[in-house]
């Protein structure tokens, strides 16, 4: 399961999902059956959020994806809400176990395994993540999101929590909702529900192990969007040529335009560190033909 078998990219790039209606004709195709394949053909990476929610996929689901993800993909999964919110991460052992166990026939395109935590999982509970921490199986890299506001203070909590990822070789995920905060939602009720639904904490921009995980939670307005994604230029070219490999996952209110978003990001991001070119959308093959 180690990220060092297959040669790296300097940078994975991805979205919250790799099928979505609003993407055909653009990213995907306009026709047939939209598949992860049509995905990986651009993008490198992808959060998993339906374990999240779901828990483990069928057996031949996976096998699916197996088969259509190419060995330079990497899945970003989620653990189970059931795990992280319902149980608090108390007496999982076995059900940690048999999820890992099922993404056995992903193992060689597994990205960082998400640990999102409750919005009030605070300091009094770092003992069930530190014992989480200290029996994941080796090689299976690991992020941690917190939200609870104590962790971006800079006192003890966070401390506490930094110290803990940095000894354990796990990264903390860097959740940037400043774009999306931008400007209140006002009628806009696509703009309203997503910030309903993202919490509003501050970005505090640390990297605790090898592969930084970023997700860059933009706007409708593409000014505010090139505003906010700025800093980031400077901060993922320094990671890069330090030999750590981000993850750099790019969501929009409604995730419509997040293809193309991404797809700005990262050539903004080749202007100043070398990357390889992003193969073409699918729709943009499909207008090179008239």
């Amino acid at each position: 399961m180690n990220l060092a078998e297959t040669p790296q990219p300097p940078l994975y790039l991805g979205m919250a999902m790799w099928a979505n209606n609003d993407w055909r004709g653009s990213l995907l195709p306009a026709h047939g059956d939209a598949s992860l394949a049509d995905y990986a053909r651009v993008f490198n990476a992808v959060e998993g959020n339906t374990t999240f929610y779901s828990g483990l996929p069928k057996a031949e689901t996976i096998a699916a994806w197996a088969a259509q993800a190419p060995s330079t993909f990497r899945f970003c999964f989620k653990l189970p809400g059931q795990l992280t919110h319902a149980k608090r991460l108390r007496e999982i052992d076995d059900e940690f176990a048999r999820f890992v166990e099922g993404l056995g026939p992903l193992a060689d395109r597994l990205g960082p395994l998400m640990v999102q935590l409750p919005r009030d999982f605070g300091h009094a509970e770092l003992p069930a993540l530190a014992q989480l921490l200290s029996r994941w199986p080796p090689g299976l890299p690991c992020a941690v999101e917190v939200r609870e506001l104590e962790f971006f203070h800079k006192g003890l909590a966070e401390q506490s929590l930094n110290r803990l990822l940095i000894s354990q070789d796990v990264d903390r995920v860097m959740l940037d909702v400043r774009a999306l905060f931008a400007t209140p939602a006002g009628l806009d009720k696509k703009l309203a529900a997503a910030q309903g639904e993202k919490p509003k904490v501050p970005l505090h921009v640390l990297s605790t192990a090898v592969n930084p995980v970023v997700r860059f939670i933009g706007h409708f307005d593409e000014a505010i969007n090139a505003a906010r994604f700025a800093p980031w230029i400077e901060r993922l070219s320094l990671w890069i040529k330090q030999g750590k490999t981000p993850f750099l996952f790019v969501h929009t209110p409604d995730n419509r335009q997040a293809p193309e978003l991404a797809r700005q990001c990262y050539n903004r991001l080749a202007e100043r560190v070398a990357l390889p070119p992003l193969a073409e959308f699918a729709g943009d093959r499909q207008e090179s033909l008239f």
